[in-house]
């Protein structure tokens, strides 16, 4: 008799159609499944989605007694360690989720390089434009002509950076962000057509790129003084700000349209699937 696939094997699956690992980082980040429950809570049935997996996350997760799977966007566990004690944040919260039946999926740089990614849902908010790597993968993955590091966005029309900010926070939904106006810019007579984007702390990315705006979530002080000593303009929304919409906007109805897919290619699986956002998860910084 063939056995029914595991929560966890479908939600791998179905995240290696959205964002294929072998588009990670791999050099410095660790993707993928970080960690396997051995004994996976046996009426498992959904799926988590955070950025952050903090205590406070966790515990959100594990007092829901459906959840099986988190997919953190960024690693929950990354350095590596010798021993597993409770009086470690990062080691706890491995422990914790070992101990309750749950495993951990982070995708990270591999959901931010992807066709349809976080960086492309950035983009999407600025406007009408063309969108294209900043670094282009020359050896894309099935479906993912058209990956690669970053996002350059033109727009058709350009707009003043008033005006690219405004359609910033009104994606982010944010409230106020950080902005460093070149010289050029003081004034609305000079218009904005290039921006160029990364998910997240940008400027290893961004750096030496020809545009008007980089937008990103954090810079440190020198490398936005010298973006702005080059004439671009500097959006920073802080470092998650960037990240965290997609999960609701974009992650969980795609990825659970893709788990009922790949039930239906099992007949005989009577399990219902489902997929929720945290609602603990936030970035640590605001603004006040």
């Amino acid at each position: 008799m063939k056995r029914t696939p595991s929560l966890l094997q479908r939600v791998m699956r179905s995240m290696e159609k959205i964002a294929p690992l072998s588009l990670s980082e791999a050099a410095w980040d660790n993707t993928g499944l970080l960690l396997e429950a051995p004994f996976p809570r046996p009426n498992a049935s959904k799926v988590f989605l955070t950025i952050d997996l903090t205590q406070e996350v966790l515990e959100e997760a594990i007092q829901d007694p459906a959840v099986g799977v988190i997919v953190a966007y960024h690693p929950a566990l990354f350095k590596p360690f010798k021993r597993l004690c409770l009086n470690d944040d990062r080691q706890s919260i491995a422990l914790k989720c070992a101990a309750t039946g749950i495993s951990i999926y982070s995708p990270h740089t591999a959901l931010d390089s992807c066709v349809g990614g976080i960086n492309d849902w950035l983009s999407r908010g600025l406007g009408k434009g063309r969108t294209v790597p900043i670094s282009v993968n020359v050896n894309p993955p099935p479906g993912q002509d058209g990956c690669g590091v970053g996002r350059l966005h033109t727009l058709d029309t350009p707009v003043s950076l008033d005006e690219v900010v405004r359609r910033v926070k009104s994606h982010l939904n944010l409230n106020h962000l950080r902005l460093a106006r070149a010289a050029d810019y003081r004034t609305d007579t000079k218009l904005v057509s290039t921006i160029a984007i990364c998910a997240g702390s940008g400027f290893s990315v961004l750096d030496g790129v020809t545009a008007d705006v980089y937008f990103t979530g954090e810079m440190s002080h020198h490398e936005v003084l010298g973006g702005v000593s080059k004439g671009i303009n500097v959006i920073l929304c802080e470092h998650t700000n960037t990240e965290r919409g997609y999960l609701s906007q974009v992650l969980q109805a795609r990825l659970l349209s893709l788990l009922k897919v790949d039930l239906g290619l099992d007949v005989e699986a009577d399990v219902h699937i489902d997929v929720t956002v945290s609602k603990c998860d936030q970035d640590p910084f605001v603004i006040v």
